[in-house]
């Protein structure tokens, strides 16, 4: 069974540990140049960020998740899951946990990560855009994405 759980400084190894292997994973189309930037980047705040964690029964950490409140709901910043881990349904609960507290939640995706492409699509997210760079500028097309909360129908 798999608990979503906040994290805390001393699980920041094990969440830059998740990142760097679920990006050389699925980001096979970064440059040598790019990842080493964006790992630079990414460990400068990841570990100090307040995330939401996939943890397992035995209490392995096996995926975490960024959501940062916007005025309509909710941004996911990052959601990434250990490799060895993969299909699962850690990401599924992951993004079902940030659902349950927020009415809709949009995110951005590589458009080459075809992995997670498919996932967004199978969790109900819709296109509304797209950008031929990424947020720093890098020539990284990105699909921007959607997803409502659904609720239950009401007598």
């Amino acid at each position: 069974m798999i608990q979503i759980i906040p994290s805390t400084q001393a699980q920041g190894d094990r969440v830059i540990e998740i990142w760097r292997d679920a990006v050389d994973a699925t980001h096979d189309f970064l440059t040598p140049e790019d990842r080493r930037a964006i790992d630079e980047e990414v460990c400068g705040f990841l570990s100090q960020a307040p995330l939401a964690l996939a943890q397992s029964a035995a209490g392995e950490i096996l995926g975490f998740m960024l959501v940062s409140p916007t005025d309509t709901g909710a941004h996911m910043d990052a959601l990434f899951i250990d490799p060895a881990a993969h299909g699962q349904g850690l990401g599924r609960a992951l993004v079902n946990h940030a659902l349950a507290r927020h009415d809709a939640i949009t995110t951005d995706v590589n458009a080459q990560n075809i992995g997670a492409v498919k996932f967004y699509d199978a969790m109900g997210f819709i296109e509304t855009g797209r950008s031929d760079r990424d947020d720093q500028r890098r020539p990284y097309p990105l699909i921007h994405l959607s997803r409502q909360k659904v609720l239950a129908n009401r007598p």
